[in-house]
């Protein structure tokens, strides 16, 4: 589930990817992401993103990111795929995406899938873009998951120095961050910001950085910086939240702008087994009494 909740935040929060990787998807186009329950076996998928738009030939996709040998994964994705098909009747076309380490996997014999392998589903393998140069952003941050640990942090970097505005700079900052605590979790989140060089290098090749030293404004950027990360990522729990169960109320969406990171976090991954406002409420106030 880690892994899941990681990707689901680099697909959401970078929704340009999916077109990247999937041609037929246009750029631009927005999806909710649900983790749904097939019924009968109770197979989970990991997710499925279904498009907001009303252009029925827009595909749903089926994303999973698979990181581990596992023999039994092709048949397991297909009988969920077709369970979810037959249960829900959607008209919509769809389309599989699987993103994987390497191509020497062990995810099964493919010899019964080869049909739909080969023509309803990507597969993404992550070992391919190593050697790759010109990368987009999108990209470069799904290579940051495979590149050797002593490139890590020059490659972060990089990824950080290309952004332009202030609020493309938190997003990517705040997705790094989370890639090196998941690839490197022997490491605090002290060390991983040093890794990032963020007082120097980094700032100082971005474009906002530049912006900010011009209008004088960089002491009082700099020490919002965390504080502006936070509010992100609260504002991405806020469009989820308004997708799955409805507008939230102005004391709901204070009080969720007001939780520490940890707790958002809980929120963000439990809201995708939200059906409603009542699940909200109820979480809310599971949290309070907590408290």
């Amino acid at each position: 589930m880690k892994t899941d909740k990681l990707f689901y935040r680099i697909f959401l929060s970078q929704p340009d990817l999916i077109s990247e990787l999937l041609p037929d998807v246009p750029a631009g186009c927005e999806f909710d992401y649900t983790a749904p329950v097939v019924k009968e076996r109770e197979l989970r998928l990991d997710g499925l993103l279904t498009p907001l738009s009303n252009n029925l030939s827009l595909p749903l996709v089926f994303l999973e990111a698979q990181m581990q040998n596992d023999s039994g994964f092709y048949g397991r994705f297909f009988a969920g795929v077709s369970l979810y098909l037959q249960q829900y009747a959607s008209p919509r076309p769809w389309r599989g995406l699987l993103v994987l380490p390497r191509r020497s996997q062990n995810l099964g014999s493919e010899v019964p899938y080869s049909i739909l392998l080969n023509s309803w589903v990507q597969r993404v393998y992550l070992e391919d873009l190593l050697p790759l140069t010109d990368l987009s952003p999108n990209l470069a941050l799904l290579r940051l998951l495979i590149v050797p640990e002593e490139q890590t942090g020059v490659e972060a970097q990089a990824i950080l120095s290309r952004s332009e505005t202030a609020a493309e700079f938190q997003q990517r900052l705040d997705l790094v961050e989370a890639i090196l605590v998941y690839k490197l979790p022997q490491l605090s989140i002290e060390e991983v910001r040093r890794m990032l060089d963020l007082k120097d290098t980094t700032l100082k090749e971005t474009r906002f950085y530049q912006e900010v030293l011009q209008e004088g404004r960089l002491e009082g950027r700099l020490e919002g910086r965390l504080e502006g990360r936070l509010e992100g990522e609260a504002d991405l729990v806020l469009r989820l939240l308004a997708r799955r169960c409805g507008m939230l109320s102005e004391v709901q969406q204070a009080q969720v702008r007001a939780m520490p990171r940890e707790q958002l976090d809980a929120l963000g991954e439990a809201l995708l087994d939200f059906t409603g406002m009542a699940d909200l409420e109820v979480w809310l106030g599971n949290e309070g009494m907590r408290e």
